[in-house]
């Protein structure tokens, strides 16, 4: 399997963890979901939101790379 490929498919694994959090800080409870508070848990959505960015544009640089050849 291509590298990019492998990094796609983490990408909506990220994508698809990021909106799971977003909803489950959504309609959590007030305070703590799980002993972490609303807050801290709209946070690290929101760097998951931001890892799954990242990947997808890696993945799409490494397959601009695998059409002209150049693999890294």
């Amino acid at each position: 399997m291509k590298l990019s490929k492998i990094m796609h498919v983490v990408s909506v694994i990220l994508g698809f963890t990021a909106v799971f959090t977003f909803i489950g800080a959504i309609m959590g409870g007030d305070n703590n979901i799980f002993g972490i508070t609303k807050v801290d848990v709209l946070l690290c959505t929101g760097i998951l939101f931001l890892f799954a960015i990242w990947t997808e544009v890696g993945a799409m640089h490494h397959m601009k790379l695998e059409k002209h050849g150049e693999i890294i």
